[in-house]
Order: structure tokens, then C-alpha cells, then sequence
């Protein structure tokens, strides 16, 4: 299946083997980056075709990526890993002719919707909780619901020394709620309910997105269709596959901190001397009135 995979300037830049992103990212502020016969900006995304000129140099055009998208109705007891070894492992039981990874992770004993691709942008992409990405779940618990419980829930759980984000949850039977996430903790659905002494009996993800279960037998596979592809190419043009950058001090800044700590670093060392010295007086008593003694006699002299 052809899709459009765009991937950001700097990245393209250097992938290149040019000079790293940082650097690619100074290139394009300082107007020496070129895409399509105009001056780039920061955040610029390269399309397969596009032509791209760094410092006076042409880059060679990104080609087309033949990317694999398919859409599994997971069965309990299958576990999402691309290790060989592992029993029942996902890889195996899709059996695809070409290397492809699950998109997350949906735990051995819970069943339904997971994607699996052969591109790692993609994957980061949907993934990243900060990207808004929506799946939902039918969850089935061991004990009458309360709506006192799920508001709670809904508000956000202690766990794993985070809260959940807030989320969506519809009651729909005494047993049964639906629920929307756009984290992906380990266990968290069964984390969050055994917060309020709930055990989860049966776990259902039904939506990926735009994506859902609808015709996908479990244990059956198929690759999204053109329009399905177009739809998760929409909303994921503003997602990031990176990491925010953490914000670097100016220089003036890191000067002034350094000057700051030099100071406080010598006014401890004089402190520290102050308090040695101090503490050593008592201790030698007689040192000290000698040296006076001295001092006097060799005034008296020198008159």
C-alpha cells in the first residue's frame, strides 16, 4: 500500500549524513536551507519528490515508501513482540511475508483492535500521548459499577508515580463500561480499576482512532483500506514522533548562573575556613598567646 510518509526537514537533513539535526535546525534559521525553490523554516516536513538544496548542495529526493498497515483483531492468549522466542508472539501468529511490528502494545490476556506497520515513524506518531490519539475499550468487571467509581476514575488515577489523564467513561451495563484513553501505561485500564478494588474479567480495545472493529472477525487481519490511510494521514499531520527538546539557557543566562555559583562556591570556602579556624582556637590556646607575646616584643624593639 502507497503512502504519503513525510518526515521533518532536519531529520531529512541529516539522515543525509550532512550534519546532525541541531545543526540542520541553525542551517534553516540562518535562510542556507532550501525546499522547493523557496527559503525553509523551522518545522518544514520533506514529501517523497521534494527538492531540498543545504548550503548551495542538492540533497537527494526523498523515494516513495511502500508502507505495510494492517489492522489485527487480537485473541487473548497472543502476546505483542516481535521476539521469535516468545510464545504466541504476534509476528507468528499474523505470519506476514514482510517485517512488520505491532503499534503498541495490547496485553496477552486482552483482545481486540492493534495495528502493525514496517514504519517506525508512524508508529511514534500514534503512539505519543501528547499527539491526542484516541482508543477505546470495553472493560468488564467483577463487581456491580458505581458512578461515584467511574467519575473518580474518569478524573484521574494514581499510578505508577504519575496520574492518568483525565479520560471519557460511559457506564453501559452493571458490569460493563466503555472507556477512551489517549495514554498508553502498562496495564493501565487494570491498574486504574484495581485502584477501586475492581478485577477486569474481559478487555476489548474496539477503536484505534477512526480505525474500529467493525467486520474483523477475531483473530483476523486485513490492511487498511486507501481511505483509512488518508484518514490517519490527517490526523496525524500535527503529531510528532519526537520528544520536545528540553530549552537550553542563553548564553548570558549560563554566564550569569556561573558567575552565581562561583561566588556562592567562594563564599563557603571562606565560611569554611572561618568556622576551621574558629574551632581550632580553643583547641590551641597557647599557640595563639605566644604569637601575641612575639608580635608585642618586636614592637617594643622597633620603637
Amino acid at each position: 500500500m502507497s503512502f504519503e510518509s513525510n518526515i521533518r526537514l532536519n531529520k531529512f537533513i541529516s539522515e543525509s549524513g550532512i550534519c546532525s539535526r541541531r545543526e540542520a535546525d541553525r542551517y534553516i534559521e540562518a535562510g542556507r536551507v532550501i525546499i522547493n525553490k523557496r527559503k525553509a523554516v523551522i518545522g518544514d516536513v520533506v514529501k517523497p519528490g521534494d527538492s531540498v538544496m543545504v548550503n548551495g548542495q542538492f540533497l537527494e529526493p526523498r523515494k516513495g515508501e511502500e508502507v505495510i498497515f494492517i489492522a489485527l483483531n487480537k485473541p487473548t492468549g497472543i502476546t505483542s513482540t516481535t521476539e521469535l522466542n516468545v510464545r504466541d508472539n504476534i509476528i507468528q501468529f499474523v505470519n506476514h511475508q514482510q517485517r512488520i511490528f505491532p503499534i503498541g502494545r495490547l496485553d496477552k490476556d486482552s483482545q481486540g483492535l492493534i495495528f502493525l506497520t514496517n514504519n517506525g515513524d508512524l508508529v511514534n506518531k500514534i503512539l505519543r500521548a501528547g499527539n491526542n490519539h484516541e482508543k477505546e475499550y470495553v472493560v468488564t468487571v467483577n463487581k456491580p459499577l458505581t458512578e461515584a467509581v467511574l467519575k473518580a476514575m474518569a478524573g484521574g488515577v494514581p499510578m505508577l508515580g504519575v496520574t492518568t489523564k483525565k479520560c471519557k467513561i460511559e457506564q453501559v451495563s452493571a458490569y460493563v463500561f466503555k472507556i477512551i484513553l489517549v495514554q498508553g501505561l502498562n496495564r493501565q485500564i487494570r491498574r486504574m480499576c484495581e485502584h477501586f478494588g475492581l478485577e477486569v474479567t474481559k478487555l476489548e480495545r474496539i477503536r484505534i482512532m477512526d480505525i474500529g472493529l467493525k467486520g474483523l472477525p477475531t483473530g483476523d487481519w486485513r490492511d487498511l483500506t486507501e481511505l483509512e490511510m488518508k484518514s490517519i494521514n490527517k490526523l496525524i499531520t500535527s503529531s510528532t514522533s519526537e520528544n520536545k527538546p528540553k530549552t537550553k539557557p542563553s548564553q548570558s543566562n549560563q554566564r550569569k548562573t556561573e558567575v552565581k555559583e562561583k561566588k556562592t562556591e567562594n563564599s563557603k570556602g571562606k565560611n569554611s575556613f572561618t568556622k576551621n579556624y574558629s574551632a581550632a582556637g580553643p583547641k590551641n590556646p597557647g599557640k595563639k598567646h605566644v604569637k601575641s607575646k612575639r608580635n608585642e616584643g618586636s614592637r617594643k624593639r622597633g620603637r
